[in-house]
């Protein structure tokens, strides 16, 4: 892996599908797949149950369908890892994702990652640009070609100009 990467990719952590009361761990590492559970239960059988430990090299983690059916990786993700993960896609990839389920649906057109876009699509974002963006949407924005946005910027500019001498 880079060495540019944190030791720590990521870490979930969060109790197992109901009806269980279960927790798992689920830690990624540039070295290893380290996944843990717990066993939650009143019963008197598991009241001696240790916590379970499996470590796995990334290689071997990505083979093991035992492991790989016990976790719905994608489903635990966070949605602010999401998404960072989705803004390194292609459109194309966005505009597929959009389609798989409604969490990605709402997601792939969320304003948060169409400004994550817009950002490393742009080397500097104006608060103008940013106003316009909060108004239009950042999707839209993103789409808009540049002789377009340049004349909504200007018909901003001379809105606020207007109003700031009507106010005078």
């Amino acid at each position: 892996m880079a060495s540019w990467l944190p030791e720590t990719l990521f870490e979930i952590v969060g109790q197992g599908p109901a009806p269980s009361k279960d927790y798992y761990q689920l830690l990624v590492t540039r070295s290893q797949v380290t996944f843990r559970w717990w066993k939650i239960s009143l019963r008197s059988e598991y009241r001696s149950t240790k916590p379970g430990e499996t470590k796995e090299t990334h290689e071997d983690f990505l083979r093991n369908s035992h492991l790989q059916g016990k976790f719905d990786f994608l489903e635990r993700l966070s949605d602010d890892l999401l998404l960072r993960i989705l803004s390194y896609l292609d459109l194309e990839d966005i505009a597929r994702l959009s389609q798989t389920s409604r969490r990605f649906a709402k997601l792939c057109t969320s304003g948060k990652l169409w400004e994550q876009i817009v950002q490393s699509a742009c080397d500097h974002i104006t608060p103008e640009m940013r106003a316009l963006a909060q108004e239009m949407g950042w999707r839209q924005m993103f789409f808009t070609n540049k002789l377009q946005l340049q004349r909504h910027l200007r018909k901003r500019i001379q809105q606020q100009g207007s109003q700031r001498s009507s106010e005078l």
